[in-house]
């Protein structure tokens, strides 16, 4: 049975337009594939703790274990198996202070772990929904200020997975912002959206395996 993991991690649970993303690609998905089934894990609503010592050390020694660290490798046990089960990982993902948000990253501190999925994801469908409040596109006073896609695609080569897609919109704040506001970008924002749907939209229509 063909199976979707749906990550979702920004802070909004209204107007977010990665959930908006995130949301879209999932129903697609389950109407490409109606036998099929998916796991929903919602950062925002179900933090991961951060990393620490018994998380760091947990494989130390494994036949000494203390308790912290039996239950941080029992932990990243259960994220890692949530992947690992998926045919598809669905990642949708805002961007804060030029990064990913705190939650997303100590998600995937737990996740990425040696002897779990270092190496072993390379036959998963891996899509990654972004969205930004700016605009950070080629020849913007901000363009390469975006860290999220080059350090997650860094991670996830070293997770075994090449060829991730990514859909991106932008200036999600054109209207919200009172700092953005009087720049008129709204009808700027509201196209990026409908571009990053219809490339949503295309994976499926195009039948180039996410689908299947």
């Amino acid at each position: 049975m063909t199976h979707l993991f749906h990550l979702d991690s920004s802070v909004r649970a209204e107007g977010s337009r990665s959930r908006k993303l995130s949301a879209h690609y999932a129903e697609r998905w389950r109407a490409a594939n109606p036998d099929g089934s998916v796991t929903y894990r919602d950062l925002s609503a179900d933090p991961i703790p951060h990393l620490d010592v018994a998380a760091v050390s947990m494989d130390w020694d494994t036949e000494r274990r203390n308790a912290d660290q039996a239950a941080a490798r029992v932990l990243s046990e259960q994220l890692a198996g949530e992947v690992l089960s998926a045919d598809t990982v669905l990642i949708g993902m805002p961007l804060y202070n030029f990064g990913p948000p705190s939650t997303f990253k100590a998600w995937l501190d737990r996740m990425a772990v040696r002897g779990l999925t270092i190496g072993a994801l390379g036959d998963k469908e891996f899509v990654v929904v972004t969205a930004r409040g700016g605009g950070y596109g080629p020849g913007s006073p901000r363009e390469g200020w975006d860290h999220r896609e080059p350090w997650l695609r860094h991670v996830l080569e070293m997770l075994g997975v090449n060829d991730p897609i990514f859909v991106e919109t932008e200036l999600t704040l054109a209207r919200e912002s009172p700092a953005m506001a009087e720049l008129n970008l709204g009808d700027a924002e509201d196209q990026s959206l409908a571009v990053a749907l219809a490339t949503i939209d295309g994976l499926f229509d195009n039948n180039d395996g996410l689908a299947a």
